[in-house]
């Protein structure tokens, strides 16, 4: 990879203890009304145990625009449906997926630890999540590892039969979302980033115009980035004008996402993405 790429796609990052910070539309342009696509965090993950086929079936019955998922690569090629590289959180049990077949993975329960009522609900594969995906609804897989897993994507992928447009890819790995695009150039990819602000000067750890530059160089679609950030209208306007789409994950409070919405973002990644819908939809008709 080109250095200097790689050391961009290494700033943007975001840490677990980002201040939180409300975008703020300017008042005197009017608010967006194109759709805006609700995306369904590892699935309904508020209420159901993430990354598994309950909360995606979930998702689908309350008619959400489109799911997310993680997939990581198991020792024997397969792409598994899991946000951690260790089984410890959701399992139980510790195992690490990349040293371990999906025969290994597949007999634990990845349900219990949310709720009794999920008990063994199993780590499944991304094919077998894909099957599930309604016509007019698609989902957002993000990639854990680096490009290594790329040819199990294009086998999952061909397996499910799904179309271009009910599928797109994303990773904060560059090379992943390169190699991406160039095995699936049909299937839209995104790169994910979040921000870092310097506490005593203020100062943002990276920029629009270097996330741009970074998308272009991978032949990226676009954008999905961490909602905490220097937003505002003219940097959304850059995005766009730059022929980019651009996402935000992950937004669970109403009034954060509304403002989003306002300044022209494409999607909003949430853990609770019918109910999120239904309060900004309710705001913004009042």
């Amino acid at each position: 990879m080109n250095p200097s790429l790689l050391a961009l796609s290494l700033f943007a990052w975001v840490p677990a203890n980002a201040p939180a910070i409300t975008p703020i539309p300017n008042p005197f342009d009017p608010p967006r009304k194109a759709a805006v696509e609700y995306i369904s965090h590892r699935g309904e993950s508020a209420d159901a145990p993430e990354n598994t086929m309950a909360a995606f079936r979930l998702a689908w019955e309350r008619d959400v625009d489109a799911i997310e998922l993680d997939v990581h690569l198991s020792k024997d090629d397969r792409l598994v449906v899991i946000h951690d590289a260790d089984t410890q959180r959701t399992c139980g049990v510790s195992l690490k997926v990349k040293d371990s077949t999906y025969d290994q993975l597949k007999g634990l329960d990845a349900g219990s630890w949310k709720d009794a009522k999920y008990a063994g609900e199993p780590l499944p594969l991304l094919e077998q999540v894909l099957e599930t995906i309604p016509q007019g609804k698609r989902c957002f897989i993000e990639i854990k590892v680096g490009p290594e897993a790329v040819p199990a994507l294009v086998k999952a992928i061909e397996t499910s039969g799904k179309k271009p447009e009910q599928l797109a890819v994303i990773s904060f790995n560059a090379e992943t979302v390169a190699e991406s695009k160039r095995r699936l150039p049909e299937i839209p990819a995104y790169f994910l980033s979040g921000f870092r602000r310097d506490k005593e000067t203020g100062e943002w750890n990276i920029t629009f115009d270097q996330l741009i530059e970074l998308a272009k160089t991978l032949k990226a679609d676009g954008l999905d980035l961490y909602y905490q950030g220097p937003f505002d209208r003219a940097a959304v306007e850059k995005v766009k004008s730059a022929g980019l789409g651009l996402y935000v994950w992950t937004v669970d409070d109403p009034e954060a996402a509304r403002a989003l919405i306002d300044l022209g973002i494409d999607g909003v990644t949430t853990n609770k993405a019918r109910w999120l819908k239904e309060q900004v939809e309710a705001a913004q008709s009042k």
